[in-house]
């Protein structure tokens, strides 16, 4: 059977495909539209259908939309209360009264809208399924394991903030519920706003900011985000100025902001640790899987499962809203009584045959070459210093670049973080991340689960390897390493193999092929683009180099 998941509610529109019970393709809107998290002015940025992304599923699959047999739409209007905002300011409520019956109205809509974009769809196939139950099934459906705790965390569904619950032979038990206003996520948005980040996008650099400050108003924020002893909790109305002033962005930061993001960091991860005892006392489950946007905080991640009950954590790699859309058609498949397989690996996206990515190069008239050994070239021009795009295979389902659409470049260099966050148009204090064979991280590193292949946590450097891969170290002494599987990616192996054959080091730098504002690389032409307007020295894309000196003297 043929199931497609839709995400078009909150932001990150997205599509996904599940053929008898096996993930087949899942791709974000932003990859084809350009418009990072699907961002456009309001109203529009709460509810784009991803249309690009699911022709492309469809495609991919050979499949039209009249041969489906079902669509999940990650989102039920009808579990929306009237008087629900999802905002905590009163002054808000009626402006986010408005846009919450815009948005449920439109969802109401939603199947006459996918019939349009996807000519020959039956409106009938069309179900709704709930935001925090599309979550969860991205997260214990998709695991390597069949019965686990789920944990879902997030800024806010339809009426609730989170979900507490277990799978056991595919069929989800809700425990309990979190209705809004409180909301975790929404309380580390405000946050995010407060320091002059963009809200529903940058929380993951107040992460990074935390690093740099001491958790001093975490007894302040005790009294205010607490759990509730029910699998709950309350978040009360906080004033963020009486902790830092507010920023604009662009701003400097202090201090003091520093302080308070590592206290709502410090506080947000003492309230899952009590989440999670919770949870784990009333499954006795073994190991967890987690989704929502709170679950791409890998600091809390590696703390959950440091000091946490559970032996085992396993992380949807596109928890935020994205990840709904390959929820709702696991569910829907599930509910279908088809046998759902566990996601073999986040390579989900769009790929190009060597032929077609040739054609990209003559139709761009950049001279190229064909190296005998790929590998061995790209780790020349990395042992060089050299910065590397590269471009292989499909790319990643997910915020995170897992070597398919990469920036590389050499870790030895301190220097090499500003570099790289320079060139990308970054904050310099964001850290940036080690790529490392499985086989070889537990030299390197410890304290977190290894391997991690999707970048969903966090490990300390061991000591006797931070002054020899400075670049990638935080200033906390950690990195958030991503592991390789020689087998799955003999590939990206091979490039770590020659990589240390010349530099004695095991691990390159691997951070997204973006720039600031731009959604992660995806196809030849942006791929391209890329290459053509940021100071990167080599692009590799399939068995292709392009160099930049060569590209000038021509």
């Amino acid at each position: 059977m043929r199931f497609l998941g839709i995400n078009a509610i909150f932001h990150d529109p997205a599509a996904a495909l599940v053929v008898d019970g096996e993930v087949v393709a899942a791709a974000e809107e932003e990859r084809f539209s350009r418009r990072k998290h699907g961002k456009r002015p309001v109203p529009f940025s709460a509810w784009e259908l991803p249309e690009q992304a699911a022709a492309w599923c469809l495609e991919q699959a050979g499949l039209r939309p009249e041969d489906l047999d079902g669509v999940a739409y990650s989102y039920d209007p009808e579990l929306v209360k009237a008087d629900d905002t999802g905002t905590k300011a009163a002054g808000d409520r009626g402006m986010a009264a408005h846009w919450e019956e815009l948005r449920t109205t439109y969802a109401r809509r939603a199947p006459a809208f996918l019939a349009t974009a996807l000519p020959g769809l039956d409106t009938a196939q069309v179900k709704y399924v709930p935001h925090h139950i599309a979550h969860a099934a991205s997260a214990g459906l998709a695991a390597p394991y069949r019965d686990s705790a789920v944990l879902v965390c997030d800024g806010r569904g339809e009426a609730v903030s989170h979900l507490a619950g277990h799978y056991r032979d595919g069929e989800l038990t809700v425990l309990a519920t979190q209705e809004l206003p409180h909301s975790l996520g929404l309380m580390y948005e405000e946050v995010t706003a407060h320091l002059g980040f963009l809200r529903s996008s940058d929380e993951y650099k107040v992460m990074a900011l935390a690093a740099y400050g001491e958790p001093r108003h975490l007894g302040a924020l005790r009294e205010l985000v607490h759990t509730t002893g029910d699998g709950g909790f309350r978040v009360e109305p906080i004033d963020w100025s009486g902790y830092a002033k507010p920023l604009r962005r662009g701003e400097p930061w202090t201090g003091d902001h520093a302080d308070l993001a590592a206290s709502v960091q410090a506080r947000l991860e003492e309230v899952l640790l009590e989440l999670a005892g919770w949870l784990h006392e009333r499954t006795k489950e073994r190991c967890l899987t987690m989704a929502g946007g709170v679950a791409l905080n890998c600091v809390a991640n590696t703390r959950l499962l440091d000091e946490g009950p559970f032996a085992g954590i396993w992380v949807q790699p596109a928890a935020g809203d994205a990840g709904t859309a390959l929820g709702g058609a696991l569910h829907l498949a599930q509910a279908y009584g088809e046998p759902v397989a566990p996601m073999a690996g986040a390579a989900l996206g769009r790929g190009w045959t060597d032929e077609e990515l040739a054609a990209w190069l003559v139709a761009a008239r950049v001279p190229y070459k064909r190296p005998a050994d790929l590998a061995d070239a790209v780790a020349a021009e990395l042992a060089a210093d050299r910065i590397v795009a590269w471009f292989q295979g499909r790319s990643e389902f997910g915020p995170r670049a897992l070597g398919r659409r990469s920036l590389l470049a050499h870790p030895g260099h301190a220097a090499n973080t500003e570099r790289l966050n320079a060139v990308k148009g970054r904050e310099q204090f964001r850290p940036i991340a080690p790529m490392v064979l499985a086989a070889r991280a537990p030299e390197i590193f410890a304290r977190g689960p290894l391997p991690s292949p999707y970048m969903t946590f966090v490990h300390d450097v061991r000591p006797e390897w931070r002054d020899r891969i400075p670049a990638v170290v935080h200033v906390d002494g950690t990195s958030r390493a991503q592991t390789v599987d020689a087998v799955a990616e003999p590939l990206l192996a091979r490039v770590l193999e020659c990589f240390e054959a010349r530099t004695g080091l095991p691990v390159v730098i691997n951070t997204s092929l973006n720039t600031a504002g731009r959604p992660m690389v995806d196809d030849p032409r942006d791929a391209l683009e890329c290459f053509g307007s940021a100071p990167v020295d080599v692009l590799v894309i399939g068995p292709y180099v392009v160099r930049r000196q060569e590209v000038h003297a021509s």
